[in-house]
C-alpha cells in the first residue's frame, strides 16, 4: 500500500506518457518549428527592409530639407532683388517725372512772362497814345494855340521812351 500511496514512483503509464511527449517533440521539432522559424525570419528580414526603408526616407527627407532651405534663400534673394529693381525703378520715374514737371513749368512760366511782357507792351503803348492826346489836347488848351504836330510827334516819342524805359527796369525788378 505504501507503494500505491507514493506517486512519484514511476509505473508503466509514466513511460508510455513519456514516449508520447518526446514524439510530439520530434514531431514538433520536424513539422511544426522549421515553419515557424521561417516566419519568424521572413518577419526579422521584413523588419530589417523597413528599418533600411525608413533610414533611407529618413535622409531623403534630410536632404529634401535642405533642398527646400535652399530655394527658399534663392527665392527670398531673388525677391529682394525684384524689389530693388523695383525701387530703382520708381525712383528713375520719380525723376523723370519730376524733371518734366519742371521742365512744364518753366515753360508755363516762361509763356506767362512773354505775355505779361507783350500785355505791358500793349497797355505802354495804347497808354502812350492816350497820354500823347491828353498831353497834345492839355498844351493846346493851355498856351491857346495850335501845337506844330512835328514838335508834337517829337515829345510823344520822349515820353513813350521814357516809359518804354520805365517798363523795362520794372520789367527786370
Amino acid at each position: 500500500m505504501i507503494a500505491e500511496s507514493v506517486f512519484l514512483i514511476p509505473n508503466g503509464t509514466f513511460f508510455v506518457e513519456l514516449l508520447v511527449v518526446i514524439i510530439i517533440l520530434v514531431l514538433a521539432a520536424k513539422f511544426v518549428l522549421p515553419p515557424l522559424n521561417k516566419a519568424l525570419e521572413d518577419r526579422q528580414e521584413k523588419i530589417r527592409t523597413s528599418l533600411a526603408a525608413a533610414d533611407q526616407a529618413r535622409a531623403e527627407a534630410a536632404a529634401a530639407g535642405d533642398e527646400r532651405q535652399q530655394l527658399l534663400t534663392d527665392a527670398r534673394n531673388q525677391a529682394r532683388e525684384i524689389v530693388a529693381s523695383a525701387q530703382a525703378t520708381s525712383d528713375q520715374i520719380k525723376a523723370e517725372s519730376g524733371a518734366r514737371g519742371q521742365a512744364e513749368y518753366d515753360r508755363v512760366v516762361g509763356a506767362a512772362a512773354g505775355e505779361v511782357t507783350a500785355i505791358r507792351q500793349r497797355a505802354i503803348d495804347e497808354a502812350s497814345a492816350r497820354i500823347g492826346e491828353i498831353v497834345f489836347d492839355l498844351v493846346t488848351k493851355i498856351v491857346g494855340r495850335e501845337v506844330d504836330q512835328n514838335a508834337h510827334q517829337d515829345l510823344v516819342r520822349e515820353a513813350v521812351s521814357a516809359l518804354n524805359a520805365e517798363a523795362q527796369k520794372g520789367g527786370t525788378r
